[in-house]
């Protein structure tokens, strides 16, 4: 649970709502609550997928096992696509914080301090999994304490200023679909969970209750936090303190006169994306580790350092990977782009459960049935030309995997 809180709790409720409030206005309240919806359905396929087969891997596991190689490769590299720009958004939005806090909004500084973090945490990852789980637990801790002073002191003020709005759009919805496909990728951080399946005690019975627990929890905060920070200051504030600094809940806090608050938030801001990076870094490097072993990437990426305990090789390639990421220098591109193909994986996890056998499911069918069909109505609600290099991406790992294999076949 500590691990799924870890991955959720960062850029989702810190960056990623002044992105969608840009897009949907006071409507982001609701693309929240219709992110968390579609989070449920995805969230139960993966308990019982991972239930099922309590394997490192995630989707691209499932994919093989219960659909085709092809489905089960696309998986895991959208994984690897999605959730790398996932940690890169994270660690510009810890940048953000960081240099906010001191007055600074300098791109090229945030680009500097975004790379410098997504290496120290590779160390980290790299040294193995005891020394990530305590760390974790540190920073899970210092996130819900200071999102929880936020929410105390401001859920006053916010309900009196009149600035939440709970209606419907008079724009149909356009907004507040795009915005929910957007939300919903701050929802998806309990996928690490399931990737972790050959290292945790009693991966049947853990891992669908740590997932659940996870998803309520953070349905919760994350309503919590987005009706205060609306309500404060509304929703156009939001996305401009995203657009300069990409540090939203840093200007909300402010309006509240309160300095202890704001310097609470900044430091919860700084470890929760931190947790971020760090759980992204352990759950792309286990999918690398399991496309290794496939031999849909290469087969030294599935070496375990047996001194350490992790795949130290996998480790470093994601960490320069989102390094690239990060020196794109905008959050709401490497944002965007990941909540299109972050749809197109959980699609295939929906699509996965669907093919469980009866004795393996513990959900009714329509769970898995609703997700799918959510995650491929949202998936085109982003950009058209974010959704196109997704799809040119898929074309060009489909044609890596079948040059990679022709070759291997040669030797």
């Amino acid at each position: 649970m500590l691990l799924g809180l870890g991955s959720i709790l960062g850029t989702g409720i810190f960056v990623s709502v002044g992105i969608a409030a840009g897009v949907a206005g006071s409507g982001v309240i609701l693309a929240v609550v219709l992110a968390a919806v579609v989070a449920t359905f995805n969230g139960l396929s993966s308990a019982q997928l991972a239930a099922a087969h309590p394997v490192s891997g995630g989707t691209y596991e499932y994919g093989y096992r219960t659909l085709n190689p092809t489905l089960g490769f696309t998986a895991g590299w959208m994984f690897l696509c999605a959730k790398s720009a996932s940690a890169a958004t994270a660690a510009l939005g810890l940048a953000g914080y960081v240099l906010t806090s001191v007055g600074e909004s300098s791109s090229s500084l945030r680009i500097g301090v975004g790379i410098g973090t997504v290496l120290l945490l590779t160390a980290v990852v790299a040294g193995g999994m005891q020394r990530s789980n305590r760390t974790n637990a540190a920073i899970v801790t210092l996130t819900l304490l200071g999102l929880g002073s936020f929410v105390a002191l401001g859920a006053g003020p916010a309900l009196e200023s009149g600035l939440v709005a709970l209606s419907w759009p008079s724009d149909g919805g356009i907004g507040v679909l795009h915005a929910t496909a957007l939300m919903f990728v701050a929802f998806t951080g309990y996928g690490r969970i399931a990737t972790l399946g050959e290292e945790v005690r009693e991966p049947k019975r853990s891992i669908p209750r740590a997932i659940v627990i996870t998803l309520i929890v953070t349905l919760l905060l994350y309503a919590a936090v987005t009706t205060v920070a609306v309500g404060l200051a509304g929703a156009e504030a939001l996305a401009r303190a995203t657009d300069s600094d990409a540090a939203p809940l840093i200007v909300v806090a402010r309006t509240l006169e309160q300095p202890a608050v704001t310097g609470l938030l900044t430091v919860a801001a700084v470890t929760a994306m931190a947790g971020v990076v760090l759980n992204l870094l352990l759950g792309l490097s286990r999918v690398l580790l399991a496309m290794g072993r496939r031999g849909d990437m290469p087969e030294g990426l599935a070496v375990i350092d047996e001194a350490r305990a992790s795949p130290v090789r996998a480790v470093l390639v994601v960490g320069v990977a989102i390094a690239s990421l990060v020196a794109i220098g905008s959050v709401e591109t490497t944002w965007s782009f990941s909540a299109f193909t972050v749809l197109v994986y959980y699609a295939i996890t929906n699509l996965a459960a669907l093919r469980l056998p009866a004795e393996q499911r513990r959900f009714p069918r329509v769970i898995p049935a609703l997700g799918l069909i959510c995650c491929l109505g949202l998936a085109f609600w982003v950009e058209p030309m974010i959704w196109g290099i997704g799809l040119g991406l898929i074309a060009v790992g489909l044609a890596w995997r079948w040059i990679y294999l022709a070759a291997k076949r040669r030797r």
